[in-house]
């Protein structure tokens, strides 16, 4: 998968794994790294799907409807690909935290969905739940950070504490943080996540 490592300062924090939006690019999120851990490694991945020449994820029917055989091969190639990243620069596989925005959020949520030991912790701005066929694996062992729009036209209030919902009955601890905003991503729902990230890992 095309993508950025940038080393960080400190190889005992946590490695970053950076998954834009729809249209996004493996750049987009790197100054939202810097801000919520300046000192840690950072690998940035760009969605292997085109969506009218936009890169995503996975794919989907229509808005707010994935294709769920998709997201299942995608999210296995994602999580495949971190493994070699791994390997390849050196760091500990078991201590990764997603950092997600919208689709790459999503993709991000279906890791956690699908596998239990693959993130150690995400901060999800603006996800959906992803998937609602299977049964969660046990996640006791990982943190997560919802961030969430009041005013979200594609992702409604009730998506967000569904999600929440869902993955703590699978025993992940999970933290909703609610912004009087739409679908973008704001500098205060950035520095929460931060506030968040700070007492879980630092």
């Amino acid at each position: 998968m095309r993508h950025v490592f940038r080393e960080g300062s400190d190889k005992s924090r946590p490695v970053l794994l950076l998954l834009h939006g729809t249209g996004g690019s493996e750049e987009d999120l790197l100054p939202i790294a810097d801000i919520i851990d300046l000192g840690a490694s950072v690998l940035s991945v760009r969605g292997n799907v085109l969506e009218n020449g936009m890169p995503r994820f996975f794919q989907r029917l229509a808005e707010g409807v994935f294709d769920e055989e998709d997201l299942v091969y995608r999210t296995g190639e994602l999580k495949d690909f971190i493994n070699s990243a791994a390997d390849e620069y050196s760091f500990d596989p078991a201590n990764v935290v997603a950092v997600g925005y919208s689709n790459g959020a999503n993709i991000a949520a279906s890791l956690l969905f699908h596998y239990a030991d693959v993130l150690k912790g995400t901060v999800l701005f603006h996800p959906m739940v992803p998937i609602r066929s299977i049964e969660l694996p046990d996640l006791k062992s990982t943190t997560v950070w919802i961030g969430a729009g009041t005013n979200d036209p594609i992702c409604p209030q009730a998506e967000s504490t569904e999600l929440q919902e869902l993955l703590q009955q699978a025993g992940a601890s999970v933290e909703l943080h609610w912004e009087h905003a739409g679908h973008q991503l704001t500098m205060q729902e950035v520095k929460a996540a931060k506030d968040w990230y700070d007492l879980k890992f630092a």
